[in-house]
């Protein structure tokens, strides 16, 4: 990871970890509850289907987080869920199941065991695109399906306790009983009532009153009946369960905010009478055209459809962290270009042009990478400094190169790779030695570019692809490398 000394030997300086805390709307002093460990929770995904771009960027800000954590000398514990039921279709607490959205959409029985399949097929790709993201896995995985016993203790707790009320088709959570509810983003209760003037359920007292237990045909038995716990309970045991009552973090991205995670506030503190976490951080939307990645909208791009594209992990990786986390950000494939280009450049001077040369890091750069990232995360200055190295005459070429590595510690971008895997890609051929029909595609992929028709130019890329060809565009023209 990181080197807690400069090149001098001497310690560097640690200026004090500033974190936005979305709770206080400001930034904050990190103090940890502990001062030997962090414990962090992320909301995972409900894995019906496959994540899309935007839900992974909430995993990559997490990872900068962590890394952080790490090289500023703090043990992380951290945990991610998975969520394999409960989570419906609306906020309200009304539709279907998405997991059983799954199963109709792949015409398999409604059933608990298919359900499992289902969802084992789908932490599988999530998993996959973690480690292709170059995530550090959290310290646990936890599936809902794992801890309904927890979640059913818990909601008896808050029955105990006088937080919940029966209607003809579950459980509730009486906000009116918890008088900080929505603190978390200062959500606006009242107008929340007077935009439901058609509730769905008008057995609830409020319309931001949210299911603990829903009544089913399928579930699990309970004293209440047979049904399943509702999506909020699923992350407030799991994390009592793995981590404890008190948490120092809490991460998702923003969507989050309204419903769930102040619900999860709502039941563990209740449960408790203790602060649940004591930071909440959200990473932002990634938008297509000024709208929000969803795949209700039809514009949840998957890493399969990036691959399919002509680009890596990686290289998507490197464009998020171009941006604040806490930033908007459009995505589009002439942007995710640019950023290829550039990473690709890293790359080949990591990889190729100082892949033999020797060298410490320089201590000026890295402090100034501590002094940044050690500010609310800031990644796109820690890439300007890394840019900054590569131009710094006064370093030699082994410097830049250990100065570069090192940083990579907080960026995860998997320089710090072995050179002899990073400079496969960088083994170009002749194009006039390629089989004439894969020169053919290669002059049409170019025209396309030539014309700014991108479409096109992603389209032959993707079978270039399938067929072992990599493209890499460069000032010299494109270059193409076997797989």
């Amino acid at each position: 990871m990181f080197s807690l000394f400069n090149t001098k030997n001497q310690p560097l300086n640690f200026p004090p970890l500033q974190l936005f805390n979305t709770e206080s709307r400001s930034l904050e002093i990190f103090e940890p509850l502990s001062n030997k460990e962090v414990r962090i929770y992320s909301c995972g995904p409900t894995v019906y289907d496959y994540v899309h771009i935007g839900n992974l960027r909430a995993y990559v800000f997490v990872d900068t987080l962590k890394r952080t954590l790490l090289y500023n000398g703090y043990v992380v514990n951290h945990t991610i869920n998975y969520t394999d039921f409960g989570h419906l279709s609306s906020d309200a607490d009304t539709g279907d199941d998405k997991m059983m959205k799954g199963l109709r959409r792949e015409k398999m029985d409604v059933s608990l065991e298919s359900m499992r399949l289902l969802s084992d097929r789908y932490i599988k790709a999530f998993n996959n695109d973690l480690e292709a993201l170059n995530i550090i896995k959290p310290t646990q995985f936890a599936r809902a399906s794992d801890y309904v016993n927890e979640q059913i203790r818990l909601i008896e707790t808050l029955e105990q306790k006088g937080y919940t009320y029966e209607t003809s088709d579950g459980i509730y959570f009486d906000i009116s009983k918890f008088p900080t509810y929505g603190r978390l983003g200062n959500i606006d209760l009242d107008g929340q009532q007077s935009a439901n003037r058609t509730e769905i359920n008008p057995e609830k007292h409020h319309p931001a009153d949210f299911a603990l237990w829903k009544y089913g045909t399928l579930g699990w038995k309970s004293k209440w009946g047979l049904g399943f716990p509702g999506w909020h309970i699923e992350c407030s045991a799991m994390a009592f369960a793995t981590l404890g009552k008190q948490i120092d973090i809490h991460t998702g991205g923003v969507d989050n905010i309204p419903t769930h995670h102040n619900g999860e506030i709502a039941q563990c503190e209740s449960a408790t009478g203790k602060q649940f976490s004591k930071y909440w951080m959200h990473s932002e939307h990634l938008q297509i055209n000024n709208q929000k990645i969803a795949k209700s909208d039809g514009n949840g791009l998957t890493m399969n459809e990036l691959y399919q594209a002509g680009y890596s992990a990686l290289e998507y990786r490197y464009w998020l962290l171009t941006s604040h986390y806490r930033t908007k950000v459009n995505f589009s494939y002439e942007a995710l270009e640019a950023s290829k280009q550039a990473f690709t450049k890293l790359r080949k001077l990591i990889f190729v042009d100082w892949a033999d040369e020797k060298g410490r890091p320089d201590g000026n750069y890295q402090q100034k990478a501590i002094n940044i990232i050690n500010d609310d995360l800031n990644t796109p200055q820690v890439i300007a400094l890394i840019w900054e190295i590569v131009k710094d005459d006064k370093l030699t070429k082994g410097e830049k190169r250990a100065t570069i590595v090192e940083l990579d510690g907080l960026l995860g971008l998997g320089l710090d790779s072995k050179s002899e895997d990073g400079a496969k890609i960088f083994s170009h051929l002749k194009i006039a030695d390629l089989p004439e029909a894969v020169q053919v595609l290669i002059e049409e992929r170019e025209i396309a570019r030539v014309a700014r028709n991108w479409p096109e130019a992603d389209r032959i890329r993707a079978i270039l692809d399938q067929q072992g060809y990599l493209l890499e565009d460069s000032s010299e023209g494109v270059k193409v490398s076997k797989k």
